[in-house]
């Protein structure tokens, strides 16, 4: 399967590394199947050596260092359509944002950054109720899976160190995760802004918010995400990636049978998932981060590969926490 994908993936090898080791299999999930769409699907967790330590760094350029001790288990996914209304950012760590694109090819990346990112800017501030002229939205990153594989695969705040950026791995990542830690969330701010607007972005506030679409209905591998109230931060462990200009931090995941794993079934191109993997805010009770997933849905593992395209956006609240005091 020849898949496009920019700098996310080869910026985390660690995540598609397929040659787990110490893996178990769960054979019993936790929880029933209630609706006709639930079903039971097969996740692959950190397996936690027995000392609760978290993994070695993995170090760019050097494959040895990425492989991940695995636990594979599985677990019911929980069909959300017909319960979109109960979704929330703050509450389950994730929503479902219908939204129609004005691009609808993602092929030009000049296009995408012209077209989608404003319409993505706009997406984040409704979805998230931001108040204008006091917040902002920057996005800093984008992936695309879509076949052929295009000549580039460049964005705009590329993470890529990756000599071959565009000889990703085709697979869509199946170990689960959380994009940012709480420690290194900061230094995304850092890194992407100019160092004079650092301060005031960081006095307040500030969020890191994905959003993912189908660029076609997905039947395969649909993207599964853990209901962040099922998943207290004992579940986390940081895993460290090791640059060679700086240090990045993912949190890899401990299996919980309590964790409540959702999809929405046929997620179409209009219907939008967008989710948290970081918020400053720890004193309101908000969920802070969704671990997440791609899967196996044996019933579709005939179809042709899904396509989608992810935006990683920073999100700033400088004056809201004036606002709610």
């Amino acid at each position: 399967m020849a898949s496009a994908t920019t700098a996310a993936s080869p910026a985390a090898p660690h995540l598609l590394n397929p040659n787990a080791t110490q893996t178990t299999l769960n054979k019993t999930p936790p929880q029933e199947k209630s609706k006709p769409n639930d079903i039971v699907a097969e996740f692959n967790y950190y397996k936690d050596p027995g000392d609760g330590s978290p993994p070695a760094p993995a170090i760019i350029g050097k494959p040895e260092t990425y492989d991940r001790p695995e636990e594979h288990v599985r677990m019911v996914v929980h069909d959300v359509r017909g319960e979109e209304d109960k979704l929330s950012l703050d509450t389950t760590g994730f929503q479902i944002y219908r939204h129609v694109s004005a691009e609808k090819d993602f092929r030009d990346e000049d296009q995408v950054k012209r077209v989608y990112y404003p319409e993505i800017e706009a997406m984040i501030k409704e979805a998230d109720r931001l108040s204008t002229g006091t917040s902002r939205v920057h996005i800093f990153d984008h992936t695309i899976r879509k076949q052929p594989l295009p000549q580039s695969t460049s964005t705009s705040g590329s993470d890529s160190n990756d000599p071959k950026p565009n000889t990703a791995l085709s697979d869509p990542v199946r170990r689960v995760h959380v994009d940012q830690s709480y420690a290194a969330a900061p230094d995304r701010v850092h890194r992407h802004l100019p160092a004079e607007l650092v301060p005031h972005l960081l006095s307040g506030r500030f969020e890191i918010v994905n959003a993912w679409r189908p660029i076609r209905t997905i039947r395969k591998d649909p993207l599964g995400i853990v209901d962040a109230s099922s998943c207290p931060d004992s579940d986390l462990l940081p895993d460290k990636l090791i640059f060679p200009d700086r240090v990045g931090e993912t949190f890899t995941v401990k299996s919980n049978p309590e964790h409540r794993w959702c999809y929405l079934h046929e997620q179409s191109p209009e219907e939008v998932l967008v989710f948290r993997c970081f918020d400053s805010d720890e004193g309101r009770g908000r969920a802070r981060r969704a671990p997440h997933s791609s899967f196996i849905d044996e019933r579709y593992a005939n179809e042709e590969a899904r396509e989608s395209i992810e935006v990683r956006t920073l999100v700033f609240h400088v004056d809201d926490d004036k606002k709610e005091a």
